[in-house]
């Protein structure tokens, strides 16, 4: 199970007891949402993680942020099949 979904289990979980409410009574999630008026985690949580990223980038330090926004991916495939073994490959290597 993911970590945005359990803390959203957990935060289900405060809010019915909050309410006083237990799962036997089965009122729908969205109800209790609306009852406690309490901000969904997943949003605040990307909400706080975005707000992170664009400190990590404005910083002027020569830190990697900026270096990764720059990066370019390695175009092309792999070769196929195992690759060579470095007693092989030292001996290429030594020729």
């Amino acid at each position: 199970m993911g970590l945005i979904r359990r803390l959203r289990v957990t935060q289900r979980a405060m809010e019915r007891a909050m309410l006083g409410v237990s799962l036997r009574d089965q009122i729908r999630n969205v109800q209790i949402c609306r009852r406690t008026r309490v901000a969904d985690i997943a949003q605040r949580v990307a909400k706080l993680k975005w707000q992170w990223a664009g400190q990590i980038v404005r910083r002027k330090d020569g830190r990697w942020g900026p270096k990764v926004l720059e990066w370019q991916p390695r175009t092309g495939k792999r070769s196929l099949g195992q690759p060579l073994t470095r007693v092989y490959f030292t001996v290429l290597l030594l020729l």
